[in-house]
C-alpha cells in the first residue's frame, strides 16, 4: 500500500470516527434540551449531569472501540489488493514474452520487485538436472558460483526438499561464511521451489530485504503465489522453444524433400536435355529441333528459379513472439505478388487483434499452408488474380485462398497426383493442429483452397514425428 493511499485510510477513518462521536453527542444534546424544556428542574440536577456526562465518555469510548478495528481490517483489505495488484502486475510482466531467457530474467527481477529484496537468484533446472543461475540486483564485477549448490548447500536444500526456506542471519548458517569474489555479503534468505505437474523447475532465492528487516511468513506468503506463475510462463516459453525448435527442424525436412522434388528433378531434366542438344548440335538439318530444346530449357530454368525464389520467400516468412500471424500473411501475399505477376490480395475480417488465440504452432502450420496454396496458384492454376480471405468464426480462424485460374476436377485426378498439386500436404497440416481442410474446383472455374483451425488448441504431435509439409512430389 502506497503512503498516499495510507494517508487517504486514515483520513476516511477519521472522519467516520468524528461521525460516530458527534452524531450520538448531538442526540444526548437534544434529549437534554428537551428535558430542561420539560422540566426545567432537570438542570440543576447533579445526577442528571453525572449521567449525561458518563453517556459523553461512554460515546467516546465505544466509537474508539468499534472503529479501531474496522481501520485495522480496511487496512489489511487494501493491501491485500494492493499485493494481488502486484502480483497481477508482475505476472503480466513476466508472461508478455515467449523467449526463455528474457522470461527467466523477468522472473527474477519481478520477483525481487515484488519483495523489496536487494538480490535475487533463479535457478533453472533442465531435463538433465542441468542448473542454470540468473540474477538481479547483483554487481556487475560479482561472481555468482554453485560453491553452495552441493549435497548440503542451503539453495540446494530448497530443490532437494522441495520446501522452502527462511533464514534471518546467514553468519549463523554453517557453509555461507565465504563468498566468491566480488559476490555482496547477505544477511538473510528466503527461497522457494518452482514446481509444475512434472516435478520442481528450480527455485526463487531473495536475499536482503531494502528496509533491512528479515523476510517473515507474508513474504513467503506471497513469493510462493509468484512461483507458481512464474512455474507456468517458464513451462510456456519452454513450449514455444520446442514448437520453434520442432518448425526449424520440419522446414528442414521441407527444403530437403523440396530439393530432391522439385529442384533435383529439373536438374536431371535439364541434364538429359543438354546431353540430346548436343547431339542435335552435331547435324546441321536438326537445327529447329535444337532450338525448341533450347525453349524447353529455358523454360525449365526459369520454373527453377521461380521455385527456389518462393522458396527463400517462404524461409524469410515466418512468425515472430512480436510479429503477428497477419503480418507475416500481409508481407508474404505482397511479396509473392512481386514475383509471381499475380495480383493478389489479403483480406482480414473483422481486425487482426480478433485472429488471436491460435497456438504458436497452429499459427506457422496456417502460414506454410497458404504459402503452399499460392505455390499452386503459381505453378497450375494459370490465374490472374487470388484473393487470401482470413477471419474468425464462431471458435475458430478460418483462411480461404480462391483463385480465377483453370481449375480442375478433383475427383479426376489420380490419388498418387494429390501430392505433386499438395492438397494431402496441406490437408495434413490443418489436421496436425485439429483443423480440417476443404478444396473445391470446377474445371474453367478456378479453385478455393478453405482451412479451418480451431482457437486455443492443445497441439496434437504429427503421426509417427512425419512433418506435415510441402509435397510436391
Amino acid at each position: 500500500m502506497t503512503e498516499r493511499s495510507e494517508h487517504e485510510l486514515d483520513r476516511a477513518m477519521a472522519r467516520l470516527k468524528r461521525l460516530g462521536i458527534v452524531l450520538p453527542l448531538a442526540f444526548l444534546a437534544a434529549l437534554v434540551v428537551i428535558g430542561h424544556a420539560l422540566v426545567p428542574a432537570l438542570g440543576a440536577n447533579w445526577a442528571w449531569i453525572a449521567s449525561g456526562t458518563l453517556a459523553v465518555l461512554g460515546v467516546v469510548v465505544f466509537a474508539d472501540w468499534i472503529f479501531r478495528p474496522i481501520g485495522e481490517l480496511y487496512r489489511r483489505l487494501l493491501m491485500q489488493h494492493a499485493e494481488l495488484a502486484a502480483l497481477h502486475e508482475a505476472g503480466v510482466a513476466i508472461t508478455a514474452d515467449l523467449d526463455l531467457a528474457l522470461v527467466l530474467q523477468r522472473v527474477i527481477d519481478e520477483a525481487r520487485r515484488l519483495a523489496g529484496a536487494r538480490y535475487g537468484l533463479l535457478i533453472v533446472l533442465d531435463d538433465q538436472g542441468q542448473r542454470t543461475l540468473f540474477t538481479s540486483g547483483y554487481p556487475r564485477t560479482a561472481r555468482c558460483e554453485q560453491s553452495t549448490m552441493g549435497e548440503h548447500g542451503i539453495l540446494e536444500a530448497v530443490l532437494r526438499d522441495d520446501r522452502p526456506l527462511n533464514i534471518e542471519d546467514l553468519d549463523r548458517y554453517p557453509g555461507t561464511r565465504h563468498y566468491p569474489e566480488g559476490h555482496p555479503t547477505m544477511r538473510s534468505l528466503l527461497g522457494v521451489p518452482i514446481r509444475s505437474q512434472e516435478g520442481v523447475l528450480g527455485g526463487l532465492y531473495l536475499a536482503d530485504r531494502e528496509d533491512g528487516q528479515p523476510f517473515d511468513e507474508h513474504d513467503r506468503s506471497r513469493l510462493e503465489r509468484f512461483a507458481t506463475q512464474a512455474a507456468l510462463a517458464i513451462a510456456n516459453a519452454r513450449l514455444h522453444r520446442r514448437l520453434m525448435s520442432l518448425a526449424v527442424h520440419e522446414e528442414r525436412e521441407r527444403i530437403a524433400r523440396e530439393m530432391h522434388d522439385s529442384l533435383a528433378q529439373v536438374l536431371g531434366y535439364v541434364i538429359t536435355k543438354v546431353s540430346a542438344l548436343r547431339e542435335l548440335l552435331r547435324q546441321p538439318d536438326r537445327l529447329a529441333e535444337a532450338e525448341r530444346h533450347l525453349e524447353q530449357l529455358e523454360r525449365a530454368a526459369r520454373d527453377a528459379y521461380a521455385d527456389v525464389r518462393e522458396a527463400i520467400l517462404g524461409l524469410r516468412t515466418g512468425l515472430a513472439p512480436n510479429r503477428s500471424l497477419v503480418d507475416a500473411l500481409r508481407s508474404y501475399v505482397e511479396r509473392w505478388q512481386d514475383q509471381s505477376g499475380v495480383n493478389a490480395r489479403l483480406i482480414v475480417e473483422p481486425s487482426d487483434d480478433s485472429l488471436r488465440g491460435l497456438q504458436p504452432m497452429a499459427e506457422l502450420q496456417l502460414l506454410r499452408i497458404v504459402q503452399e496454396a499460392l505455390t499452386n496458384v503459381r505453378k497450375h492454376a494459370r490465374a490472374t488474380e487470388v484473393t487470401v480471405q482470413l477471419a474468425r468464426l464462431d471458435g475458430t480462424v478460418c483462411v480461404r485462398v480462391a483463385d480465377n485460374g483453370i481449375g480442375f476436377d478433383p475427383g479426376a485426378l489420380e490419388r498418387g497426383q494429390f501430392p505433386r498439386f499438395g492438397l494431402a500436404t496441406m490437408r495434413e497440416r490443418a489436421e496436425a493442429v485439429g483443423g480440417r481442410l476443404r478444396v473445391t474446383s470446377l474445371p474453367g472455374q478456378g479453385t478455393t483452397v478453405e482451412a479451418v483451425l480451431p482457437v486455443g488448441i492443445v497441439l496434437a504431435e504429427t503421426t509417427g514425428g512425419r512433418d506435415a509439409s510441402l509435397d510436391r512430389r
